[in-house]
């Protein structure tokens, strides 16, 4: 029997596709089953021995998955679905509503630390790599300001939240940063930007029929946490412009801290992204910080925890002498 870590996934979306994949191109972990709220014959998962099972039977396969993937969106489903599978399983979300990440920790941490498991949460690239960069810049720039760009691209969390708006049929949503604000940062400026200042949202939205597009557009552009602060643009669609024009989800960014060291020393600290697949993207994240879940629930170590809780050597598959010869 293989020794490999036993992944589950909850929810096939775009995001489950991606970790199924993700999972496919690893040699240390395998994947088990996928848990649906849908038909589970109706899942077209192609994986010899992976199992496509109804989400109410997840709790049947404690004892076979190490770690479970949630795979849901931040607007309900992951807040709902972290604490209760926290409670059965070592688990790894993207959970990406960023104000709420505080009160969301603490209910899954209750969750997790009761019943002896480990949860990562809010895993991707941001909230995740971004916010693992941001620390490390202002960390060692303390001197200076710190920025962060999203886009040209798709947005799952927002995506998602748009097409939770009663009278949505489908939509997607891009965020579009400001170029002239980032050449403001990169020449070491340091101005004082807002949210909208810096980004712009665009949503293209596939009504139901007879809906009240006015209704819709209204509500996606007072939104908390997702569009109230923001100049957003929203544009009515067919379903044939949405498969045609907005069936990639392409996305990245940039984080950039602008400060001094000594007197006179201009630095610049930047990581950026330019991703195809934005899903596939932060799939791949949630499938390395896996093996972090596992590791981790091995010491011992049960409860909430961050990127900032999770050292580098436990996501890479390779042992600490293969990391210390070859990456350091």
């Amino acid at each position: 029997m293989s020794s490999n870590i036993k992944l589950g996934i909850v929810g096939f979306g775009n995001l489950g596709k991606g970790a199924a994949k993700a999972i496919k191109a690893t040699s240390d972990l395998d994947l088990v089953a996928v848990f649906t709220r849908r038909e589970p014959e109706s899942l077209n998962i192609n994986e010899p021995g992976v199992q496509a099972v109804h989400i109410d039977h997840a709790e049947d396969y404690q004892s076979a998955i190490d770690v479970m993937l949630l795979c849901g969106g931040s607007a309900t489903d992951l807040p709902e679905q972290t604490p209760h599978f926290a409670s059965m399983f070592n688990t790894v979300n993207s959970y990406d509503t960023h104000a709420k990440i505080p009160e969301f920790y603490q209910t899954v941490n209750d969750a997790a630390a009761n019943h002896q498991t480990t949860a990562i949460i809010s895993v991707g690239w941001d909230p995740g790599l971004f916010s693992i960069n941001r620390v490390m810049a202002d960390a060692i720039l303390p001197e200076g300001k710190s920025y962060s760009f999203w886009g040209e691209g798709l947005s799952q969390g927002h995506s998602d939240a748009v097409r939770r708006v009663n009278g949505v049929k489908n939509g997607v949503q891009y965020t579009i940063p400001s170029e002239e604000a980032i050449e403001q940062v990169r020449s070491g400026a340091n101005p004082e930007l807002s949210k909208s200042d810096k980004h712009r949202r665009v949503c293209y939205v596939v009504a139901e029929e007879n809906a009240d597009k006015a209704a819709i557009e209204q509500e996606i552009k007072t939104m908390p946490n997702y569009f109230a602060d923001y100049h957003t643009d929203v544009h009515f669609i067919s379903d044939e412009e949405l498969e045609r024009d907005h069936a990639k989800a392409p996305h990245g960014g940039f984080i950039i801290k602008s400060g001094q060291t000594g007197s006179t020393n201009q630095q610049l600290y930047e990581f950026s992204l330019a991703l195809d697949s934005n899903p596939e993207f932060t799939a791949s994240v949630l499938v390395a910080y896996a093996r972090a879940a596992f590791r981790l629930s091995q010491e011992k170590q049960f409860g909430a925890k961050t990127v900032y809780d999770v050292a580098p050597s436990y996501i890479s598959p390779l042992s600490g002498e293969a990391l210390r010869r070859d990456y350091l």
